[in-house]
């Protein structure tokens, strides 16, 4: 377990690890072509790489030079960043939802010479803001030039590779030479965060960060050279980078993209991943879809569902504290037989965990997954510390918190409860903002998280909220959001939660239905309507809602209870700019785009 090859930066990890399984068969990335899913040897990888990296040299790419990444997960992305990397260039991952305004503002910023795009749309977006991007001279294809309008400054992905070919019989010395020119200490990446106000800041990471977090990371979680991981958030995101991609990588794992996020359910049957890394959402609709399973499911195997997790729950506590007796064990082997190993064959059958980031992990989602037998390892991070800070391990887990720091990171509280982390993962700073780099990094070295935490007596963090999202009533009480929408969650009729309550009376909330469930107990109900915007305004499913919203917050303070909540008839999505890629909801966006009903539940209050 741990690392295949020792290395100081990311050119060296993919130079000794290639050369280590350089012989093998088996694949270092698989995609799906012609509805099957197809591998490619780490032969043929480093290949691809080699030539990529001399069809950039024949460009006259060399170090410190900014070229933008604007894709989906594929093959060709990984080719590209270590083509890239291997000239000691600056990769600069965009998102392929941002739009053309927004994509200017980053190449401008990073001065990019070179953009490699992956399909039409997004060529048409760089053609679109090209004349007002000064230094941006060549833009490369994933796809063959053949489908794309005839253009002098656009190069196909075929054509980069002849280039490095011709490139490498008058330069046989160029890649090795390449290669030793690279410090650990050199500029890696600007990774650009999604800001909800004002432009995005470019996170400037060094090998050096990176190296330190993988090395941590892979101490920290055991992946091995046999392990197969579904790839599926984005690669332009700091925790997919490092975790699916660079960390796997450095163990000689083998990496599989799922074909979109809507795929993710069919592909780990394809593929039969060992680890998956992913976002709480996925696991909120694997037991939302199996809640509605069981509950058109009839009595009897309610019942044997319902038994089967309580004994899990059983097994699981005991088991903790190492004293399991044999009616137990035999019970708890039936369960799985009967129930679990049907729910473990929906996610390919061969998982040995999912690793969790990008949001918190409600702990009851946890504590059920656990139960049927599926282990679920959170951490925490953020882009600046490259990404991770905490993990939860294998052996040393608590749901509800994100863990103990990993190897070489330091992690305090700050006197107004924001969590400040300091080691060698922490970025070089912001790219041209020096002004937002010494707001976030103090004169000490400790980089201010903007999370607010505390360390449980365990010595497990456990976070709070963002700094930023923290209530203050009017009443003058402090509220944190997330923890409260999260328990809301748990109702089989609500999809997505947003609270809403800073300097306000009371708290109130914006609800994204479970559309499939509320369509269900319509049409069982008899329930006339026309459309999922007429369902919404019906009293009888507003009033299921709110016998859900009653029964779950039961327990907390009544400053902290929902008084008043409004139905939405559409989903928050990535496309409209109300969630981040990694699902989180832009609360200030959604509280902007709608105000007008805000306001309308805290009008006439007394």
């Amino acid at each position: 377990m741990g690392v295949a090859a020792q290395f100081s930066t990311i050119i060296e990890m993919f130079d000794r690890v290639t050369k280590k399984y350089y012989a093998e068969s088996r694949p270092i990335l698989m995609h799906k072509v012609d509805k099957k899913y197809r591998g490619i040897s780490y032969a043929e990888f480093r290949r691809k790489v080699e030539m990529f990296a001399l069809g950039l040299a024949s460009l006259g790419v060399k170090k410190n030079d900014a070229i933008a990444i604007i894709s989906e997960n594929r093959p060709e992305w990984v080719i590209a960043d270590m083509g890239i990397v291997l000239l000691g260039a600056v990769d600069v991952p965009i998102y392929p939802t941002l739009t053309a305004k927004q994509i200017e503002f980053i190449f401008n910023d990073a001065q990019i010479s070179i953009a490699v795009v992956s399909n039409q749309s997004q060529l048409n977006k760089v053609m679109k803001i090209k004349e007002q991007v000064k230094t941006l001279e060549t833009v490369i294809l994933m796809m063959e030039k053949t489908d794309a309008p005839t253009d002098d400054s656009v190069i196909g992905f075929s054509e980069i590779y002849e280039k490095g070919k011709e490139f490498e019989e008058q330069n046989r010395d160029f890649f090795e030479n390449a290669i030793s020119k690279v410090k650990p200490d050199d500029l890696l990446t600007i990774i650009y965060t999604s800001g909800t106000t004002g432009n995005p800041k470019g996170v400037m990471l060094s090998h050096s960060n990176l190296v330190s977090n993988i090395i941590a990371s892979a101490d920290a979680i055991p992946i091995s050279s046999e392990d197969v991981f579904l790839s599926f958030l984005p690669l332009c995101h700091s925790f997919e980078r490092m975790a699916g991609y660079y960390t796997a990588m450095a163990c000689g794992a083998t990496v599989a993209y799922a074909e979109s996020a809507e795929t993710v359910r069919d592909n780990l049957m394809e593929i039969h991943p060992t680890i998956v890394t992913t976002v709480p959402r996925l696991f909120e609709r694997i037991q939302s879809r199996l809640q509605k399973q069981i509950d058109s499911s009839s009595a009897a195997k309610q019942k044997i569902f319902y038994w089967a997790v309580n004994t899990g729950r059983r097994y699981v506590a005991a088991k903790k504290k190492g004293a399991v007796n044999p009616v137990l064990k035999a019970q708890f082997a039936l369960a799985d037989m009967l129930v679990f190993q049907k729910m473990k064959e929906r996610t390919g059958g061969k998982i040995r965990y999912f690793v969790s980031g990008g949001a918190a992990l409600p702990r009851q989602i946890g504590e059920f997954f656990e139960a049927v037998g599926i282990t679920i390892i959170e951490g925490y991070g953020l882009t600046e510390p490259s990404p991770v800070l905490c993990a939860n391990r294998l052996d040393d887990y608590e749901f509800g918190t994100v863990g103990k720091p990993i190897h070489g990171v330091s992690i305090k509280i700050g006197d107004d409860g924001e969590i400040l982390a300091k080691g060698p993962n922490i970025m070089l700073g912001y790219y041209n903002n020096k002004k937002s780099t010494e707001e976030v990094i103090d004169k000490e070295g400790w980089f201010h998280t903007g999370d607010v935490g505390a360390f449980d007596a365990h010595g497990m963090l456990v976070i709070t909220d963002r700094k930023k999202h923290l209530f203050v009533s009017s009443g003058g009480k402090n509220i944190a959001p997330q923890p409260i929408e999260n328990l809301f969650l748990q109702s089989k009729y609500i999809d997505q939660f947003v609270l809403i309550g800073d300097k306000r009376m009371f708290l109130s909330a914006l609800i994204v239905p479970d559309f499939d469930a509320i369509q269900e107990y319509a049409d069982r109900n008899k329930i006339q309507y026309t459309s999922v915007s007429e369902l919404v305004k019906n009293p009888v499913i507003v009033s299921i809602i709110e016998k859900d919203i009653q029964n779950l917050q039961k327990d907390l303070a009544n400053f902290e209870q929902v008084r008043k909540f409004v139905l939405l008839d559409r989903q928050f999505s990535l496309e409209e700019g109300e969630i981040t890629p990694t699902l989180k909801v832009k609360r200030k966006i959604i509280e902007e785009r709608y105000a007008h009903l805000i306001e309308d539940m805290y009008k006439n209050v007394a």
